[in-house]
């Protein structure tokens, strides 16, 4: 509100005394523009939430608080079990926004088996119950964790947020986590939802793209069943996967469901078979759950039920059947991008071969820096150029005498020599020196010559390496990994097919009403029906309708013929004969 919309002010106060005009002065000053105050607040808001809390970076597929956490796991990794809390207070240094967010990422990333090693009460994904306190958990890192997720010396690191500690910008991440562990989050004006994969197909694919090949990807659920992922359009919005749980029919009067759908907890399942049991979709008489490290769901059905029209029954009326919409948004190149599964792999292959890249110019350089310093030292001692120094006075006189005895033996070397280099001669032991074999300085020089050109030859074949370093990770972490979730096609289920007779029918064929909802004297019995099947009625004029079974429904009077309408039904056949009405 500018200055110029200010009510008037009064020219007496309360007390009925005129404000001092230097008062006044200072109220006026005291005002605050919020003219686009809001516009700008909330756009701040929304984009502090998108990038640093809700929405996963492509590059390493973490979001902040997911990297935090490992981040404090690798900086406190000795090989031990570390307790839940403890590593919540160390990641409390990068992530200031309580502990309880820290500790509800953690334990979802420890039930999906990737990342860490778990120890002690962490929750099921089955049955929904939360993991132990923190104080009672442990945890550490996985060998896959360590293999795929760091290397200082190909990290950007930035400032925490009190500027005491170094945190990554992101980890350099050899693999396409995001695809693998999948994430859900919702921010202010934007969600996110990508589905989970399975990790032998994720290398394959991989594998695939870097030869240059086709390939597919489906999603893959830790909680198994079966998926249709006829509509999963590449993970994009509008895309949808309907899975199912997998259902035994134990014998004529017992299911047991031994998968669930994914994001399906026990608990809510079988309330929503209590719930369709109790509208009347499905007769059951009571439900067991015997879940304990596998899932076992007993249902126990009423006399005189099809246990094969039950299944269609659960799957139409129960979260036996959910429909899951994915939307695969990341931030890339600071701001949200809706990428698909195809091209999400894609630039994470090519990420993974570029830091396999950088890895390995870091390696040559250091193995050429040992290489020259070896050589370096070689020549040192053998040519007893140490003795020349023993007459210098001055710092600047030994200097120039180590490079003037060097001189005429470092042509064939890869560089220069330094002063830094001339310093670290100075700084061999006597006892070294003493002791110098030249034989094992030969084999030590002519073994980090074949380290050396085997590093070329991996960045001459980068692609190769890069092949080979799925293939190990693969071989190495590939058992127990097998897909869960069966892709098959399903059949649609009609619910009115499927459903339970629930209610009866009757009709006041005279008067013209139909419905369930009409007393036993006021017409005629009909039959059974649920209460969403469609029905059928022809009036004496002539005229047919079909319609939605109600309560109670007026058609017109003089009903000639009332039954439930059985769409597609082969064996029911209606004709119509028209008379004429002037000739009979």
């Amino acid at each position: 509100m500018s200055e110029e919309e200010l009510p008037p002010v009064d020219s007496e106060n309360e007390e009925g005394n005129a404000p001092e005009g230097e008062g006044a002065g200072e109220a006026l000053e005291r005002v605050i523009q919020v003219a686009g105050m809001y516009n700008n607040y909330f756009l701040d808001y929304a984009s502090y939430v998108i990038l640093e809390r809700a929405v996963p970076h492509q590059d390493d597929g973490l979001k902040p608080v997911q990297r935090r956490i490992l981040h404090s796991l690798d900086e406190m990794d000795d090989g031990r079990f570390h307790k839940v809390a403890n590593v919540i207070g160390n990641t409390m240094k990068y992530h200031p926004h309580g502990d309880a967010s820290i500790g509800d990422a953690m334990v979802q990333i420890g039930q999906k088996d990737l990342l860490l090693d778990c120890q002690g009460n962490w929750g099921n994904i089955f049955t929904g119950d939360r993991a132990a306190a923190p104080r009672y958990i442990e945890v550490r890192l996985s060998k896959l964790g360590k293999e795929i997720l760091f290397n200082p010396k190909t990290t950007t690191w930035l400032q925490s947020y009190d500027g005491r500690n170094k945190e990554p910008e992101t980890l350099p991440v050899k693999f396409p986590l995001l695809l693998a562990s999948g994430v859900e989050g919702i921010a202010v004006g934007l969600a996110c939802k990508t589905l989970p994969h399975n990790f032998v197909e994720l290398i394959d694919a991989s594998v695939a793209t870097l030869q240059g090949k086709g390939f597919t990807l489906y999603p893959d659920f830790p909680t198994g069943g079966t998926a249709d992922v006829e509509n999963y359009n590449d993970g994009l919005r509008g895309g949808k996967v309907r899975v199912r749980g997998r259902i035994e029919k134990a014998d004529n009067k017992t299911l047991v469901i031994r998968e669930l759908p994914f994001g399906v907890t026990t608990s809510s399942l079988i309330e929503s078979i209590l719930k369709a049991n109790d509208k009347g979709k499905i007769k059951i008489k009571r439900v067991e759950d015997n879940t304990a490290s596998e899932v076992e769901i007993v249902i126990h059905l009423a006399n005189n039920v099809s246990p094969d029209k039950m299944i269609g029954a659960l799957f139409a009326f129960t979260d036996c059947e959910v429909s899951i919409s994915p939307n695969s948004t990341v931030i890339l190149n600071d701001k949200p991008q809706f990428l698909g599964v195809k091209e999400l792999l894609k630039i994470s292959t090519e990420r993974t071969k570029g830091l396999l890249k950088l890895e390995l110019e870091i390696e040559l350089g250091e193995l050429q820096e040992k290489w020259h310093f070896a050589s370096l030292e070689k020549i040192f001692i053998e040519n007893r150029i140490y003795r020349d120094i023993e007459e210098c006075e001055t710092w600047e006189d030994i200097l120039a005498t180590i490079h003037k005895g060097l001189k005429p033996h470092t042509k064939h070397l890869l560089r220069a020599v330094t002063d830094e280099d001339v310093t670290r001669l100075t700084e061999i032991r006597i006892k070294r020196i003493s002791k110098f074999d030249s034989f094992k300085a030969d084999r030590l020089i002519e073994g980090l010559e074949g380290d050396i050109d085997q590093v070329k030859h991996h960045l001459d074949h980068l692609t190769d390496y890069a092949i080979e370093w799925f293939r190990m990770l693969k071989k190495k972490y590939g058992a127990g990994r097998e897909r869960k979730t069966e892709l098959r096609s399903f059949e649609s289920i009609s619910r009115s097919a499927v459903a339970v007779a629930n209610v009866k029918l009757y009709a006041q064929k005279e008067e013209g009403f139909v419905g369930y909802g009409l007393k036993r004297g006021e017409g005629e019995l009909v039959g059974e029906c649920s209460d969403i099947d469609d029905i059928i009625v022809i009036r004496k004029d002539g005229i047919m309708q079909v319609s939605k079974v109600s309560q109670k429904a007026f058609f017109g009077k003089d009903i000639i013929h009332v039954a439930v309408w059985k769409r597609g039904d082969e064996r029911t056949v209606y004709n119509c004969i028209y008379l004429d009405g002037a000739t009979g």
